[in-house]
Order: structure tokens, then C-alpha cells, then sequence
């Protein structure tokens, strides 16, 4: 997986119960893209993320 600052991260629950969780990627903390990020959640925490299986990320939109 291969990020940017600013992009938007999501991690997929694994729980029929639980919402999927979504932020902004705020450092790559790896070289050329790579892992860990600093992402700030939605909910306005922060954790610094070794994605997995169940998480992506999403370029910016053209234009912004």
C-alpha cells in the first residue's frame, strides 16, 4: 500500500455491528509512500496505522 498526505484512509470493520472507520492520512511515516501513516479519524483521534487486509486509501479528487 502506497499513500499521500492528505488522502483519505479507511479501515473496513470486521463487525456486522461496527461502522467502518475513515480519516485523513496527516504523515507517511515510511519511504516512497509506504507505511506506517499518521491518520487523523473522523471522530478526532489520531494513531499512527500498519494497514492491513481491511484498510484503503483514496487519492485525492482531480481538481482538489
Amino acid at each position: 500500500m502506497k499513500a499521500a498526505t492528505g488522502e483519505r484512509f479507511y479501515v473496513h470493520s470486521r463487525t456486522v455491528e461496527q461502522p467502518d472507520r475513515a480519516g485523513v492520512i496527516l504523515e507517511v511515516r515510511g519511504e516512497n509512500g509506504e507505511p506506517p501513516y499518521l491518520v487523523r479519524f473522523d471522530d478526532g483521534h489520531e494513531r499512527l496505522v500498519f494497514p492491513g487486509g481491511d484498510c484503503e486509501v483514496e487519492g485525492h479528487p482531480a481538481g482538489a
